[in-house]
């Protein structure tokens, strides 16, 4: 009992000084962790008699402990909440613990590259879609290979895990008219086998881009996305603009990027296809528009130069503190 009566007198001592952070690891190690103080303290207490002493005792030093802790912490309650704009434990490396995600990095920086350019960004973290705004709005027939229980993960017969944040495009137009100039972003998911360069879950950037400005054209899609990759990665790639085809863009691209000797997908887009516009009732006569949509974990590969895709979805933390904010 002496012994715990001295913890108690050594931390209410520090209780009102100011001490460093290193300081405060060491007294939650010392005290908080498994097979701490307080631990062994617990355990002894399941073995004697007189168990409402020791027990108050043991109350008394945990709550010393935490109210040296809160005094000594330095954060405001006002920041805890999240807020996207003022990213408080980020910006200040709150306990020096870790970093962002390395796709959060990536994300970040390209949102700041579009938002610069005027897009606003928006966010919609709905990834359980219906059919409509996953498929049959943005004009995929019925029975479109994408539509398969091979490709798309099925909740039930009207609802799935969305394989593409085009959807949030129609959420977007359903309830906006334009002139519209969006930024956003989520995770998708694919029925796809896992490799070096593919996953079943990975993060797309959606671009919508709809106006009456007839200067809305392939020329200015192929610019825009030019100017997009120059900013992000410099010129040293070699990228190239392949025909595809997507039933919501007509006519529709795919651009490729040379990397380690092989041309990689980053980035789909197109014009809005027509039909689109009809489904969401635009007048398809008088607007335009360019959608573009691209992969964060190839970019990412790419920026970082890693190699195997499936190291940005182990959490190892000898990977993750590697990677630090440049915004």
């Amino acid at each position: 009992m002496n012994n715990i009566n001295k913890y108690i007198s050594k931390i209410n001592k520090l209780k009102n000084k100011k001490i460093n952070q290193k300081e405060i690891i060491k007294i939650k190690k010392k005290f908080l962790n498994k097979n701490g103080i307080i631990d062994n303290y617990l355990k002894l207490l399941k073995l004697i008699k007189n168990k409402k002493k020791l027990g108050k005792k043991i109350n008394i030093l945990k709550s010393s402990i935490l109210l040296t802790i809160k005094n000594n912490s330095n954060i405001k309650k006002d920041y805890i909440k999240f807020n996207i704009n003022n990213d408080f434990f980020y910006k200040n490396n709150i306990y020096n613990l870790g970093s962002k995600h390395p796709i959060t990095l990536i994300k970040d920086k390209i949102l700041n590259i579009f938002y610069k350019l005027n897009f606003n960004i928006i966010y919609d973290n709905k990834e359980i879609e219906t059919d409509w705004y996953n498929f049959k709005a943005l004009n995929f027939p019925k029975y479109h290979p994408s539509r398969d229980m091979q490709d798309t993960f099925y909740i039930n017969n009207n609802n799935l895990l969305r394989t593409h944040t085009s959807s949030i495009q129609i959420r977007y137009m359903t309830k906006n008219k334009p002139p519209i100039r969006i930024i956003t972003y989520g995770k998708v998911y694919r029925n796809e086998s896992i490799s070096k360069y593919s996953f079943n879950m990975f993060h797309q950037i959606e671009l919508l881009y709809v106006d009456k400005n007839k200067f809305l054209s392939i020329i200015y899609l192929k610019e825009i996305i030019k100017f997009f990759i120059n900013i992000f990665l410099g010129d040293k790639y070699k990228i190239r603009f392949r025909i595809s085809y997507f039933p919501f863009t007509n006519p529709s691209f795919e651009v490729d990027l040379y990397y380690n000797k092989k041309w990689l997908e980053i980035i789909g887009c197109g014009m809005v296809n027509q039909k689109v516009f009809k489904n969401v009732n635009y007048n398809y006569k008088l607007y335009r528009g360019l959608a573009i949509g691209i992969g964060l974990e190839r970019l990412a590969m790419i920026y970082y130069k890693i190699k195997d895709i499936r190291l940005f979805f182990n959490n190892d933390i000898r990977t993750l503190k590697q990677f630090k904010s440049e915004l």
